[in-house]
């Protein structure tokens, strides 16, 4: 299986995880959690943000964080569902986005370093 292969498995075994624990009524507690809520939103995008940078490392990068970042105000709104009891909160929308947005410009450096295309 080749290395892409690989990061595309991982990239959708991340935003599993993420979205479960996001829509979890009672999600479990995890060790992250001793930072605070938003260190647990930042670990997780960014996690996503690389996986998705190397899955697709022809995409432009300011596509892919546009998607995150959409599907990161999609978990808040589905946040606001009742019967979840959980909170819809702007500032975890903008912890995403941060650390999406920290993650890309890494890979953007990094690409440009090798002597990359831009994207």
């Amino acid at each position: 299986m080749s290395r892409t292969m690989l990061t595309r498995v991982a990239l959708i075994v991340a935003i599993m995880f993420a979205v479960t624990m996001a829509l979890l009524p009672k999600p479990p507690h995890m060790p992250i959690d001793q930072f605070g809520d938003k260190a647990g939103h930042m670990l997780a995008f960014a996690t996503i943000a690389l996986l998705a940078a190397l899955s697709f490392p022809t995409a432009k990068l300011f596509r892919i964080g546009e998607r995150l970042s959409f599907l990161g105000a999609m978990i808040e709104v589905l946040q606001s569902i009742p019967s979840l009891h959980r909170d819809c909160d702007i500032h975890d929308w903008i912890a995403d986005t941060l650390a999406i947005t920290v993650v890309l410009l890494v890979v953007w450096f990094a690409r440009r370093g090798r002597g990359a295309r831009l994207n």
